[in-house]
């Protein structure tokens, strides 16, 4: 599974492991992301999501249709 949120398009950070001594070695800093399941009552169907947890209490603020509509304008496929 990819570390990418469809709805905010969160992706990894990356940066440096620094270790006791000072070396650094490279790290990726991965967002909590996970995969949900929604009612979608516009088509009568399920979707499955791959969401960042603030975008599961974003959907819980808009709703699940003008979440899907902001994935669609970002040309995500639902």
């Amino acid at each position: 599974m990819s570390a990418h949120c469809q709805l905010t398009g969160r992706q990894p950070g990356f940066g440096h492991h620094i270790s006791h001594s000072h070396r650094r070695t490279r790290r990726r800093f991965d967002p909590n992301v996970q995969r949900k399941r929604y009612w979608l009552p516009s088509e009568g169907r399920h979707i499955r999501l791959t969401l960042s947890t603030k975008a599961i209490k974003t959907i819980d603020t808009i709703g699940i249709e003008a979440a899907v509509a902001r994935i669609r304008t970002r040309g995500g496929k639902v």
